[in-house]
């Protein structure tokens, strides 16, 4: 466990302000061109600077990086482009020290195809690692299940010359679901969680938890054995870690989020995904309607719990939670150049949101910190960073992060 670790405080979360960053993204410390641990390391004054509590880092596990880390191939490792174990430990030390709490992501709903689990499965039908994933001789199965990344996959379930058989998949399909109506792989994940946990670690955004069972005749969404599951998870976590936490990534309606809080006894956070577009519309229509009509959908939550609120993130600005008119007048606001859009949502940082209108960036981030609720930085938007919508997927909105005008932007010393 890392040295210094902030006074236990059950409730810190509650009043916190949390800054999300990629590992890669934020500063190269050896000249490579790649951030990494050590790097991060030597921009926590700066984090502590900006009264940062908490720091969300997004997967920095090996992974083969179809999907910048959440395809990830070894849960209880390092990726070696972002430095070692002992970086990483290092790194937790110096953030606890400085009285900054750290969680990251645990992708618990699926993995890459290159993870040893998977390669094993689909090599030996009777291997026990096949049952770590959902497999069948067709693709008629579980129907009513919507596809996500509607930009690119077709269905749910993608075909495997050397299994011989389909596998399921909610996302993209080199990132097949786990099963987990196989106690082994809630097992496999629980011991992922205390690998970290015994780190240090101070929790964990538990990414896609509403999509982690499924069942025939419903949209695999919500159901009751992923309560139940995580119900388990929490028990874990508040018998053996006092202090940490857990954050549901659920891009739900509020009244089905409310579920992932439990009786207290589930996630402690949860985000609230249909307000944040909402906070867009208003700004732009000058209206407040959009965001106090949100709150009247938002029911009450139980003591211990808490929202999270953001205004961008690593991923597109969701619409997923917005009628089809207001889908279209978003768009029409936000997003008039086709580039801008990827699957149902706008892949556009802050600033260029507003097209760097000083005041609505104000405004929106005064309404952040003002709303009852976790409020959370995107790295760069304190500064008001662009974006760059040639790149692809969204690769535009995870930049690397400008400390400086000079070449690389203070990012890097690698030559172009």
């Amino acid at each position: 466990m890392s040295a210094g670790r902030p006074p236990v405080d059950d409730l810190w979360y509650k009043d916190a302000i949390v800054y999300e960053l990629h590992v890669k993204a934020f500063q190269d410390g050896d000249g490579d061109g790649v951030g990494d641990f050590r790097g991060l390391t030597g921009r926590l004054d700066y984090l502590q600077d900006l009264g940062v509590d908490c720091v969300w880092l997004l997967p920095f596990y090996p992974s083969p990086l179809r999907d910048d880390g959440y395809d990830i191939s070894d849960y209880c490792n390092v990726s070696p482009l972002y430095g070692t174990m002992a970086d990483f430990e290092a790194f937790l030390g110096e953030a606890h020290r400085r009285g900054i709490r750290v969680i990251t992501d645990l992708v618990v709903n699926h993995t890459s195809d290159q993870h040893a689990w998977f390669q094993e499965a689909r090599r030996d039908p009777a291997s026990p690692k096949r049952a770590y994933y959902v497999w069948s001789p067709d693709d008629r199965k579980h129907r009513d299940a919507r596809i996500i990344f509607v930009d690119t996959e077709k269905s749910n379930w993608a075909w495997d010359p050397e299994a011989g058989a389909y596998y399921w998949h909610r996302f993209f399909s080199h990132q097949p679901d786990l099963n987990y109506d196989n106690p082994e792989v809630e097992q496999a994940m629980l011991d992922a969680m205390r690998f970290w946990l015994d780190k240090g670690l101070d929790g964990f955004r538990c990414d896609a938890v509403p999509y982690l069972f499924e069942r025939e005749g419903t949209s695999c969404e919500n159901l009751p054995e992923t309560h139940a599951f995580l119900k388990r998870l929490r028990a874990q976590v508040d018998a053996r870690y006092r202090g940490r936490v857990l954050l549901a990534e659920a891009n739900q309606w509020p009244r089905d989020v409310r579920p992932y809080f439990g009786d207290g006894d589930e996630c402690h956070m949860a985000f609230h995904f249909p307000l944040m577009p909402r906070m867009f519309m208003a700004v732009h229509r000058a209206d407040r309607r959009p965001i106090t009509d949100m709150f009247l959908h938002t029911p009450p939550i139980p003591e211990t719990c808490q929202w999270c609120l953001f205004l961008r993130n690593h991923d597109e600005l969701t619409l997923e939670m917005c009628t089809d008119p207001e889908r279209d007048y978003m768009y029409y606001a936000y997003a008039q150049d086709t580039r801008m859009k990827l699957n149902v949502g706008i892949r556009r940082r802050l600033a260029p949101l507003l097209d760097n209108d000083q005041g609505k960036l104000r405004l929106l981030h005064g309404l952040l910190f003002s709303f009852p609720g976790t409020p959370i930085i995107y790295y760069g938007d304190e500064i008001g960073m662009g974006d760059n919508i040639h790149l692809g997927d969204r690769a535009g909105v995870r930049t690397p992060m400008q400390w400086t005008a000079d070449r690389n932007a203070g990012f890097s010393t690698a030559e172009p």
